[in-house]
């Protein structure tokens, strides 16, 4: 009965009643094998036991063994692994880290004896989490943020829109993290390796500016079907008066577009949605219909000189 005679913990101030100290922020590192479920159960446990020696072997490669030494509230999650660190180390985590993790999980492959093909997702975020070595430590909204960002849409079809055989890692960054450590300049990687997207998470309220990165591409990974129904960056708009892409805005769905040509059937640039395309009495024709879909360059014919030349 000595269990039950334990105090109970102290109670906390609600929320918003009086002033505290913040917890002491930590990078938050996640990952998760793909297709997980997929395998025999007789393997399950083999490749729980591997993922956190092959993430050691990375991080050491990387010339980053202080990250995985000095891991804070560590924790498998059977198909995965997750811990904190300090921040101050996420530059490197960022790179060169993810690309040697990519090198360690192909060689794995190459020499592993038996079938499994173990390929990553990793979620990178920053944020206060407490931290004073208790058995709770580590919970919070930026370790659940951490694991929405590993779970959304895009970074898992990013994964699966690749070749296994070539692209082991696809990896999410929080907009905190990519803003903290990318757009600062502190990571040894452009920015323009990095791809804006909405991260959402199927049946969750959750929705995020996050970071797409993957250190070996293959396939046609930057299709905008694999990268979700919106995609922030608008790569064939054209340039703003600061000289920037115009960027849509984030979950505004696209218009329907009509045109009307008196003097001909001219369509030019992409358009996105459904289109109506009307022209009435073009030296006597009649041309209607709709267009869904992406459309590209010119629809329908494109005519040079005068088009009723032959009925003269």
């Amino acid at each position: 009965m000595s269990q039950f005679r334990q105090p109970l913990p102290e109670a906390s101030a609600m929320p918003h009643t009086r002033s505290r100290h913040l917890p002491p922020y930590r990078g938050i590192v996640a990952v998760d094998a793909k297709d997980f479920t997929g395998y025999p159960a007789i393997e399950h446990g083999a490749i729980s036991q591997a993922i956190p020696q092959l993430l050691q072997r990375s991080f050491e490669r990387a010339g980053a063994a202080d990250v995985w030494k000095n891991q804070r509230f560590p924790a498998s999650t059977g198909d995965g692994y997750v811990f904190g660190f300090d921040p101050a180390w996420m530059p490197f985590v960022i790179h060169p880290w993810l690309h040697t993790l990519q090198d360690v999980l192909t060689e794995f492959t190459v020499h592993s004896t038996g079938t499994v093909r173990l390929r990553l997702r990793v979620s990178l975020h920053i944020g206060p989490l407490p931290d004073s070595g208790g058995e709770f430590d580590g919970n919070g909204t930026p370790r659940n943020d951490t694991h929405r960002l590993l779970d959304s849409r895009p970074v898992k079809a990013m994964l699966a829109a690749s070749h296994e055989n070539i692209t082991k890692v696809a990896a999410i960054l929080s907009d905190r993290c990519y803003q903290d450590a990318v757009a600062s300049g502190y990571t040894g990687r452009h920015p323009d390796h990095f791809i804006e997207v909405p991260a959402t998470v199927e049946g969750k309220r959750f929705d995020q500016r996050a970071w797409l990165y993957v250190p070996a591409p293959s396939g046609n990974l930057y299709d905008r079907r694999i990268l979700g129904d919106r995609v922030v960056e608008d790569q064939e708009a054209p340039a703003g008066d600061g000289g920037e892409r115009r960027t849509a805005v984030r979950g505004a769905a696209y218009p329907s577009v009509t045109n009307r040509a008196d003097r001909g059937n001219v369509n030019t640039g992409t358009v996105h949605g459904g289109q109506s395309v009307s022209n009435i009495d073009v030296g006597g024709d009649y041309v209607g219909g709709n267009k869904a879909n992406t459309v590209h360059g010119n629809q329908g014919d494109t005519v040079q000189g005068d088009k009723n030349e032959h009925r003269r």
